[in-house]
């Protein structure tokens, strides 16, 4: 029979372990703490515990985060059985901030396959996109794929769903690099007429990208000068649950000329110091 102290240890355990896997990112040891009310040698010994059994994993900056076994489980039969049910809590979160219809998408047989879907909390929304297969290249989730590497273009003439779907794919290879070169995909109507959707791509260990997770709603309110602070939104969760795959994000990196103005000023600091 477990005894109480046995028991309790593991309800500890497991308010910590909860305290990982919903936080949006990685958590601090003294925020684990202060949430969960634990004694700081407690949750030290109980975070190593987990540790060592895979359960959370710390990145480069000290902060936690779930282990090796969530990312086990996640791809465990095929990337999207577990992917779906692990991406759920940021395609909830992205929904309530967003307050649009969230989708979580894969490539299959050059189409986007959306395997995970959050709806809107308006009247007026996007409809159910689960299990409808849709063009790579007229989509915000197809693009991210594209741009990335994650999807092929099909052979033969592309569709045209709507007046504003590229079909050149010069002027589609464009529009992938400026993808790439903003983090995000945005389509205006490109799918259907008024229907406007933001994507990020979704990464596990390694760096490859495996999926995409969009916002999308209509033209009336996902405006342009909305977009932005919802691509950020999407950014966010995207590479929040890229985390949970194993994904560690680098620091963009120092412009040179920044760079060289710190050198420059490091060194007149320490001429001063020695004056």
């Amino acid at each position: 029979m477990t005894s109480p102290s046995g028991t309790q240890a593991v309800d500890r355990a497991a308010r910590l372990l909860t305290e990982v896997v919903h936080s949006a990112g990685s958590v601090t040891f003294t925020e684990l703490a202060a949430t969960t009310g634990l004694a700081k040698s407690t949750t030290s010994r109980l975070l190593l515990a987990l540790e060592r059994n895979g359960l959370v994993q710390r990145d480069d900056h000290g902060r936690f985060r779930p282990g090796e076994v969530f990312v086990s489980f996640a791809w465990r039969g095929g990337a999207e059985a577990g992917l779906a049910e692990l991406a759920q809590p940021f395609l909830e979160r992205l929904g309530e901030q967003s307050g649009e219809t969230i989708n979580l998408g894969v490539e299959r047989e050059c189409m986007i396959d959306q395997i995970a879907q959050v709806d809107s909390v308006y009247v007026i929304g996007v409809g159910n996109w689960l299990g409808r297969p849709v063009p790579l290249h007229c989509t915000a989730l197809g693009k991210v794929l594209l741009a990335y590497g994650a999807a092929s273009l099909p052979a033969g003439r592309l569709e045209r769903p709507t007046e504003r779907t590229i079909t050149g794919r010069a002027e589609l290879q464009a529009d992938l690099a400026a993808v790439r070169a903003q983090g995000y995909a945005i389509t205006d109507s490109e799918l259907e007429p008024g229907l406007v959707a933001v994507a990020a791509p979704v990464r596990r260990d390694g760096g490859a990208v495996v999926a995409a997770l969009s916002v999308s709603g209509p033209a009336t309110r996902l405006t342009p000068p909305t977009l932005p602070g919802v691509a950020a939104q999407c950014v966010a969760q995207a590479d929040a649950l890229s985390g949970v795959l194993g994904h560690r994000l680098e620091e963009p990196p120092q412009p040179r000329l920044e760079r060289q103005r710190g050198e420059q000023a490091a060194g007149q600091q320490a001429k001063e110091g020695a004056a």
